[in-house]
């Protein structure tokens, strides 16, 4: 995947593994770009874009592209019903006024991921925030917005953290600089009510935080946030998010993803263990 910046719809997880099973249908019926495109009448590019989830699932096309790739008629059935959910827009849909393009596939991603590990230098991250400073930093972030913008954006943050307490939650594995639980966001109160919020989620089973103390001096992750996702289709690969103010990137190629797991395992060696982070949030909630 490249920045997502562009125009056109955020592709849904099920749309990019359902793009990869077209790829190796195509590939496996020994059939090109070209021979595909011609088959549904429609520019090679167009192919190309349908493979990478780069545009939704036109039913016809599917269903032709299918038969030409030597498909069984008794699966086409099932293929098209999965193309039809994935064209469907998503829960985060409604908060499209609110919602960059280039983010609505990072909440795609997150509501499908299996595992997601990261590493804030400067926020809580959005899954564990609670609402009074998730509110101060949208204040600050958006300085023009109206009070009611303001309010929807948290209350699509906070509908992203219903997630953790599905059946099927992923597991969570935060590394959190020491920055991030002394910048007064909101306050002292904020910030207070924040870190019992952080103590909340270690009871959950799945989500793990850590904290880097500033003790550590330098480290491979300085240059700035970062997430990792990783998924329960094998026709997915590991997909790593960073962000700047106007835009995203999603990367992953294997070269590429490995660089950032290896800077989140070395991390996870240099920070405080899992069993020191209450009491490290005790410390430092007393400081407040």
């Amino acid at each position: 995947m490249s920045d997502n910046r562009s125009g056109g719809s955020a592709p849904t997880v099920l749309r990019m593994v359902l793009g990869r099973r077209l790829r190796h249908l195509r590939e496996q019926a020994g059939i090109s770009f070209e021979d595909a495109a011609r088959t549904i009448e429609v520019t090679p590019l167009t192919v190309r874009r349908m493979e990478k989830a780069e545009v939704g699932l036109r039913i016809p096309y599917v269903r032709e592209l299918l038969r030409t790739y030597g498909v069984p008629s008794s699966e086409v059935d099932g293929f098209l019903t999965m193309a039809r959910e994935a064209n469907r827009p998503g829960w985060w849909y409604s908060y499209r006024d609110v919602l960059p393009e280039w983010f609505s596939a990072y909440v795609s991603l997150e509501s499908e991921a299996a595992l997601i590990r990261l590493y804030e230098p400067h926020y809580v991250p959005g899954l564990l925030q609670t609402h009074d400073y998730t509110a101060a930093l949208m204040r600050v972030g958006f300085p023009n917005a109206s009070k009611e913008d303001i309010a929807r954006r948290v209350d699509l943050r906070l509908r992203r953290q219903e997630l953790l307490t599905k059946p099927d939650a992923p597991a969570v594995w935060a590394v959190l600089d020491e920055t991030v639980l002394r910048r007064p966001v909101g306050g002292a109160e904020v910030m207070r009510a924040q870190i019992d919020r952080l103590g909340e989620a270690l009871d959950m089973p799945k989500v793990r935080i850590q904290i880097l103390r500033f003790s550590v001096g330098a480290h491979p992750g300085a240059f700035g946030p970062f997430h990792y996702f990783r998924f329960g289709f094998s026709e997915l690969p590991d997909v790593v998010y960073t962000e700047s103010l106007v835009g995203s990137v999603y990367v992953d190629q294997p070269a590429d993803v490995v660089t950032y797991l290896e800077v989140l395992d070395r991390m996870s060696v240099q920070a405080e263990p899992v069993a020191r982070t209450r009491s490290i949030l005790a410390e430092l909630r007393e400081e407040l």
